[in-house]
Formats: structure tokens, C-alpha cells, sequence
């Protein structure tokens, strides 16, 4: 295996006893409540193998609730997350669960409120390093760790050209895209890894480009 940086091995600056556990199970959190767009009302966490074996004892509990509060993996306020997600009326189930999965670090996350609810599947893959491998239905590789779009939209012909053309003219770079859709001509995902963080005005002309349905965005 092939490491970039020291930081690699010993995971990044954080609060809780494993990169694996801790850390990197507050960027899927995190990953969560910025794809919804907004501080979810409640949380159903269904957690897998080994996440589900020692979430108690390794801080995974309360460093997902964390990264659906937003904070950082250094946050001081982090082991005082699930506290926290009680003042502020997030309601958080965590679930045992024994479904067979392909990595022992895997975490189901259904977010939401009155108004809107999303499902990822998030795994945490050493170091503090995440990737989200489903989101609503949607089978995806998204690492977390680059700003990326997700732009749901229908399966038409122009949809993806009309994204392309719209970053190119803002001179955004494509650093890694997949698009995925359940059926001919239905629903669609398209998942833009970028490498800088994507303006409010370049989503809004996006949100009006061919046969866009919705975006949300994950910031660096």
C-alpha cells in the first residue's frame, strides 16, 4: 500500500482513541449533514461488524453525532457530541446490526427532518479517510476528502454536457466523475470530485441547467 504522507498511517489531528473509529466515522457524519444541506432532526445509525462491536468503546457513537453537528475531527467539543445532539433536539438511534457487508468499518446513516431525508452507506477506510459508497439507492465512490457535487437529474441526453460546459466556464477542474442511474431514462447521479470548493452562484446556474433535478455539495 502505497502512503502519501505520514499523516496516512498515524490519521489526522483528532479527539478519540482511533482513526478508524473516531475520526474517520465523524467525516461520514459530517458527510451526511452536508449532503442533506442542513442539521438533520433525527438519525437512525445502523452500524456494521466491527463499528458495531465497539462503537461504545471506540467513540464511534459519539463522533458520528458529532460530524452531523458539523464539527471537525479536532473538535474539543466532540466527545460531548451526543450531549450536545440532545440540547439541540437531534434525536439519534444506534443499531446493531448484523447484515453482511464488504468492509468491517461500515456505518448506514438515514438522516432528516420534516421536510426532507437522505440514506448513505459510509466506510472508514484507515487513517481517517472515508468513502461513501451508496447514497439513496445509488451505488457511488465518493472519498470525502475533495469538495464534490452531487447532482440528481434525469437520464437525458445533454444533462451531463450541460454540467461539464457550465464548470469549464468557471474554471472549475473535474478531478473525478461517475454517473449513475436505476433505469433507462429515469433518475440519474452524477458525482464531481473538483479541486476547490464550489460557489453558491455556480450551483444556482447549475440547479437551471438540462434536466437537473437537484444538487447538493460536500466542501473541503
Amino acid at each position: 500500500m502505497k502512503y502519501n504522507s505520514v499523516f496516512d498511517i498515524i490519521g489526522p489531528v483528532m479527539i478519540g482513541p482511533s482513526s478508524s473509529h473516531t475520526a474517520g466515522a465523524a467525516r461520514i457524519g459530517k458527510a451526511a449533514r452536508n449532503l442533506l444541506g442542513k442539521e438533520p432532526e433525527w438519525a437512525k445509525i445502523h452500524l456494521y461488524e466491527s463499528f458495531a462491536k465497539t462503537y461504545k468503546g471506540h467513540g464511534t457513537d459519539f463522533a458520528i453525532a458529532g460530524g452531523l453537528l458539523g464539527f471537525e475531527t479536532d473538535d474539543p467539543r466532540m466527545n460531548r457530541a451526543l450531549e450536545i445532539a440532545d440540547e439541540r433536539g437531534l434525536e439519534i438511534e444506534f443499531i446493531e446490526d448484523s447484515a453482511g457487508v464488504d468492509h468491517p468499518n461500515t456505518a448506514r446513516l438515514i438522516i432528516g427532518d420534516d421536510n426532507d431525508k437522505i440514506e448513505l452507506v459510509g466506510i472508514s477506510i484507515g487513517g481517517g479517510k472515508v468513502e461513501i459508497i451508496e447514497l439513496n439507492g445509488f451505488e457511488l465512490r465518493l472519498s470525502g476528502n475533495h469538495p464534490a457535487i452531487l447532482i440528481m437529474h434525469n437520464d437525458r441526453f445533454g444533462a451531463i454536457a450541460s454540467v461539464t460546459k457550465i464548470l469549464a466556464k468557471h474554471e472549475i477542474n473535474i478531478g473525478h466523475m461517475e454517473v449513475n442511474r436505476k433505469d433507462v431514462g429515469k433518475e440519474a447521479l452524477m458525482v464531481i470530485e473538483v479541486d476547490q470548493n464550489v460557489e453558491d452562484h455556480v450551483l444556482e446556474e447549475l440547479e437551471g441547467a438540462d434536466h437537473i433535478e437537484n444538487i447538493s455539495k460536500i466542501v473541503s
